[in-house]
């Protein structure tokens, strides 16, 4: 049975809501860093949840009580952390070698600028100047091992171990936002605001976590602890939506910006419970929410270490469409953003146990 329209009223993601997510992309929390981020949502969701709890690795775990005598246990989980690089050595004269952390590419940094430390101190990946560089020289592909971070007079405020990200500020562009780590500050400015309007029917579980970029790591002890009865993951996923510069026509996308919330069906870690898969595409229907189904592909997210914890847990994955995410700075749209966050609204607000009881 596809759910009503009844009673649910759409959240609104006004001046307020993108300034929050303004914050947060701007914030620097690379993979096992992540307390700027921390820091921002504890301010956030304490006013507004029954139980606050940060855990051993980092995670913020809260819990919104429904009313009844065993609400279902609804665990939400979108991702703080987010790519960048570690130093690893001290070369004198402010220059730094560095490793990457998580999904990056050695191609994107020469020449970039960039943030380190908690501090935000301003930085710079050298690159040898075009017309001082031999013509077969150029040709080579770029290498972590042969670039350094300049951070110039500052070299006394760096140490080894700190973490440094793409200086990218992020700014909307008409119906469009560009910033870095988009993946995955949407899904943790949309969980803040489902975490505000919490249906009463079910023990709404928010997990903001740590470690996703290398490793699932903070998803798989925050699954643990919360025990849910099912789990839905927000998340942001590339859109490979344009023109192919080799052929007639893109035959590789997987999603698309302006086509609404990507529902996962499989990916490299999770094939999706279809009990979910199907729950949400007849919300969305209902509801007349634009709606698309992520390619089966590559990639991955949260709910490929979440589906797999104590007895299984019933999971499935719901993204923004982005274009250029582990890059300095991703594109999305607004509406596709908005569209996602109610979504899931309307799934939680109308859940009952009897999505779980019908047939897999």
């Amino acid at each position: 049975m596809a759910p009503t329209t009844e009673e649910f009223i759409p959240l609104q993601f006004g001046d307020e809501q993108l300034t929050l997510l303004e914050r947060l992309s701007n914030a620097c929390a690379v993979s096992g860093d992540e307390g700027e981020v921390r820091k921002i949502v504890l301010a956030e969701v304490r006013s507004h949840a029954d139980e606050v709890k940060v855990d051993a690795l980092g995670n913020v775990l809260v819990t919104k009580h429904g009313v009844g005598k065993r609400p279902m246990r609804v665990m939400l989980a979108a991702h703080m952390d987010e790519v960048g690089v570690m130093i690893t050595s001290d070369e004198g004269e402010g220059i730094f070698r560095f490793e990457t952390v998580g999904g990056i590419s050695a191609a994107d940094l020469p020449g970039k600028v960039m943030w380190v430390s908690k501090e935000h101190i301003p930085g710079v990946i050298g690159i040898r100047p075009i017309h001082l560089t031999e013509s077969d020289e150029r040709q080579k592909p770029a290498s972590v091992d042969g670039l350094r971070l300049d951070v110039g007079s500052n070299k006394g405020k760096i140490k080894v171990g700190d973490r440094a990200t793409f200086a990218t500020r992020f700014i909307q562009v008409g119906p469009s936002m560009r910033g870095k780590a988009l993946d995955d500050r949407l899904g943790v400015a949309s969980l803040i605001e489902l975490i505000k309007y919490a249906p009463p029917q079910i023990d709404l579980q928010a997990a903001f976590t740590v470690q996703e970029e290398i490793g699932l790591r903070g998803a798989r002890v925050a699954a643990f602890a919360f025990n849910p009865d099912l789990a839905i993951v927000l998340d942001s996923t590339p859109a490979y939506d344009l023109p192919a510069w080799d052929t007639d026509e893109n035959l590789r996308y997987n999603t698309r910006l302006g086509a609404g919330p990507a529902i996962y069906v499989a990916d490299s870690s999770t094939l999706s419970d279809p009990r979910l898969v199907r729950y949400l595409v007849k919300t969305a229907e209902a509801h007349r929410i634009p709606y698309q189904i992520r390619q089966p592909g590559g990639g991955g997210t949260d709910a490929g270490a979440i589906h797999k914890q104590l007895e299984g847990i019933p999971s499935v994955s719901v993204s923004v469409p982005g274009r250029y995410h582990h890059s300095p700075a991703a594109i999305v749209r607004r509406a596709d953003w908005q569209d996602t966050a109610n979504l899931i609204a309307a799934a939680l607000f109308h859940l009952t146990s009897q999505v779980l009881a019908d047939e897999r």
